[in-house]
């Protein structure tokens, strides 16, 4: 098994506690140090992080701060993902404009997604609200969706098309909600409208995850009504997790979007299987 070292961390699966001189035992086992650190380590980098995009992004001009935040967000993404001790392994070409459509597991697809390419993601309003990841998620300049009212849903959708029509790679999670992966849920369409608009490339991806150790259902997919902070600490217990991630571009041209979110649906589930 692969392990990580982050500023000296111990391996988890040692059961002995670390012994100090002159003491018979210390209370703290190794685990438990390892949890500890690594939420030190993603705690830190993300308030550095944090720091330097909101200081940065004054002085960049606003025709390219979408273009600047995108490509901030990849670089401390792939950091984290040493971090995590998540093994990326690609199969096809990442796209570099257009929007690009995956199925939704957990919070760490938008890690693995921008650590490939500088993207910016369509997400629930109520991600923004979420501690830390909320606060990353609105410096990224992540698009976020008001279902419940349709103006708001409408000023998305337009914030979509500009973004897609900039250049970007828009990410969008169209089940609207992540699952156990055991099946890839319906794709909601109306998300999908600023693609037909611009007429841009479509790119569909396949995001799949397994554990040595666990399940990946309940310790790395995010769904039902789990709470983030100890399912989070659950994962950091993990000294390694494997991500695949699969990207073709979408086959046909569908003329209407129920159509689109059936043949992007129909495409990422023939790649996971």
């Amino acid at each position: 098994m692969n392990t990580i070292a982050v500023a000296g961390m111990p391996h988890p699966s040692r059961d002995k506690c670390i012994n100090t001189p002159g003491r018979s035992e210390s209370p703290i086992p190794s685990t438990t140090l390892f949890v500890f650190l690594r939420t030190m380590a993603v705690a830190f980098f993300s308030w550095v992080a944090l720091a330097e995009i909101i200081t940065a992004v004054p002085f960049i001009q606003s025709l390219h701060r979408a273009n600047a935040r995108a490509r901030w967000l990849s670089r401390w993404c792939r950091f984290a993902l040493r971090v995590l001790g998540v093994h990326l392994r690609t199969n096809g070409p990442a796209p570099t404009r257009g929007l690009l459509v995956c199925n939704h597991l957990s919070y760490l697809d938008v890690l693995v997604l921008s650590s490939v390419a500088p993207c910016i993601f369509v997400a629930k309003r109520d991600v923004a609200g979420w501690p830390l990841f909320g606060w990353l998620a609105r410096a990224a300049g992540t698009i976020f969706v008001d279902r419940s009212s349709r103006l708001a849903a409408s000023r998305g959708v337009d914030s979509m098309r500009k973004a897609i029509e900039s250049g970007a790679v828009v990410v969008l999670f169209a089940e609207g909600t992540s699952s156990d992966g055991a099946t890839v849920l319906p794709f909601k369409s109306a998300l999908l409208e600023p693609a037909l608009q611009s007429r841009c490339r479509i790119t569909a991806g396949a995001i799949d995850y397994s554990l040595e150790n666990g399940l990946v259902a309940d310790e790395v997919c995010y769904w039902r009504d789990m709470t983030l902070v100890p399912h989070l600490l659950n994962l950091f217990t993990k000294p390694a997790i494997s991500a695949k991630l699969a990207f073709a571009p979408l086959i046909g041209r569908p003329r209407t979007r129920k159509d689109l979110a059936r043949a992007l649906r129909e495409q990422i589930v023939a790649m996971r299987s």
